[in-house]
């Protein structure tokens, strides 16, 4: 089977004097596991140094009670990761750390910035690093994600203030970022100016928190205050929250948070994200009815605009497959002979509820296909008449460089194949994906202010040469005589 589409990551960032910080951050992060699943770390602050833990694995397996206490401080920021650029190593985990001449920040980053190789160049460029903790001595591995360079530029402030350095440096950036960011002494929240990524601001009793989606600030009992706006830098220190407009904002919110990566509970632009869903499963059953037994859904990805199309046409609903709520992501491979037994560990058909029915199947997208063709076959071996499939976006025909890991143009099937192709390809007895029209009006957006460049191909930030564009582009260039890849400073 193949991977959806995956989310970039989860950042939280929290200021409260007198909480335990990290505790918070770790169920803010718990709370936004579903955006990344391979590595987690927390920074912690207490004034006069930061102290970063961090490694692969979900967010459970990183932390437990001892090492929470162990991170002692007033200001902390967490990250949960899926690698958009660079490998999935416990180098190129977040957040990222470096020593600066009066201190150190620690910062982490859901989104993907596509001028990367100009950022290599700026820090190429940046002085050697006199007054900086010289930690190349310890044998650590280069990181290679975009990320570190980021944190370098930011590091970098010789002659002003941090909050200074970044309202230098984040007009220089380009692509999607929601970053939160740390000193000693304060909590940094930033947006890219056409809010691709969601990042929201909240309030607790005795402090502030940032958040990559309001459903985490509920985790934790902050109040939701504002998104933070696009172009916009948020600072929160002893004196307060002071806000920077440090570019104009021109929206192009990502229309794949309504329909896949955010949690159905999330508030995206003043509408609820399981609306919109449910909105979307509607929509279907006015475009693509079809005469059946039973609507069920792809658990848990499909479930809202199943119930949409159940609603709307009339159709019963039901669960045709059983999903085992303890799998996570496995770095366990199986061998070809349990492949072959067509091992299933996420998902099960329910016989009992399939057998002789015609099902309408819901899910949020195909990416491949490879996932789907599993499905169906399960379906017609648990004895179902007929597998009608009903997509809740429209065919996803461009790779994404604003921070979901799609797969490549050449390897998504709606790219090749049309849509009567695709449920030949399948195994469906009928496709139908939802109109890009019925889909934009569910989120309830103005279509000038989403990007829909997956499925349109037309980009809102202008992309550079293909050649400067890719998931490895930094660890081709660690291997380049010409490049200069950035040494990760993290603890080891």
């Amino acid at each position: 089977m193949d991977q959806g589409p995956q989310d970039a990551c989860g950042v939280f960032g929290v200021w409260a004097p007198g909480e335990e910080v990290s505790k918070l951050v770790y169920f803010g992060l718990y709370a936004l596991q579903h955006r990344g699943q391979e590595s987690a770390g927390i920074a912690v602050s207490n004034g006069r140094q930061i102290l970063v833990y961090k490694d692969m694995g979900l967010v459970s397996q990183v932390f437990d009670d001892s090492t929470l206490e162990s991170l002692k401080g007033h200001l902390a920021i967490g990250h949960s990761r899926y690698s958009t650029t660079g490998a999935s190593t416990w180098q190129n985990a977040q957040p990222t750390f470096r020593p600066t001449d009066d201190g150190s920040i620690a910062l982490g980053h859901n989104g993907n910035l596509i001028n990367a190789h100009e950022l290599r160049e700026m820090v190429a460029a940046l002085p050697g690093p006199t007054g900086q903790l010289d930690l190349h001595g310890r044998g650590v591995e280069e990181s290679t994600n975009d990320t570190s360079l980021v944190t370098a530029l930011l590091a970098h402030h010789p002659d002003t203030s941090l909050e200074q350095r970044a309202l230098e440096v984040l007009p220089a950036l380009r692509g999607a970022f929601s970053f939160v960011w740390m000193n000693e002494h304060t909590l940094y929240a930033a947006r890219d100016p056409q809010g691709i990524r969601p990042l929201v601001l909240g309030r607790l009793d005795r402090g502030w928190v940032v958040a990559s989606e309001d459903s985490a600030l509920a985790t934790v009992g902050a109040s939701v205050v504002r998104e933070v706006e696009p172009g916009e830098l948020i600072v929160i220190d002893e004196n307060g929250l002071r806000s920077h407009r440090y570019a104009d904002p021109a929206p192009k919110g990502c229309v794949f948070e309504y329909v896949y990566l955010a949690r159905p509970d999330a508030t995206i632009s003043g509408r609820s994200v399981h609306q919109a869903r449910v909105e979307m499963g509607r929509q279907l059953a006015r475009e693509y009815p079809v005469d059946a037994d039973l609507v069920m859904p792809v658990p848990e990805s499909g479930t809202p605009a199943a119930a949409g199309y159940a609603e709307e046409s009339g159709i019963p609903f039901g669960q045709g497959f059983v999903k085992n709520a303890y799998v996570g992501r496995t770095f366990i491979q199986p061998s070809q002979t349990l492949r072959q037994l067509g091992i299933r560990l996420k998902l099960n058909a329910l016989e009992h509820m399939v057998r002789g029915r015609r099902l309408v199947v819901v899910d949020d997208s195909i990416v491949r296909g490879n996932t789907q063709r599993a499905q169906i076959r399960m379906l017609r071996e648990a004895g179902a008449a007929e597998v009608h499939v009903r997509i809740s976006s429209p065919p996803v025909k461009w790779p994404c460089f604003y921070g979901i890991d799609f797969a490549t143009r050449a390897e998504l099937i709606a790219n090749g194949l049309d849509v009567d192709e695709i449920a030949a390809s399948v195994g469906a007895d009928s496709l139908g994906y939802i109109s890009l029209e019925g889909m934009v009006e569910a989120t309830g957006q103005a279509p000038s202010d989403l990007c829909l460049a997956c499925f349109t191909g037309e980009y809102p930030i202008p992309l550079p040469d293909e050649s400067l564009l890719g998931k490895h582009l930094l660890e081709v260039s660690l291997s380049s005589p010409a490049g200069r890849a950035l040494p990760v400073l993290n603890n080891p």
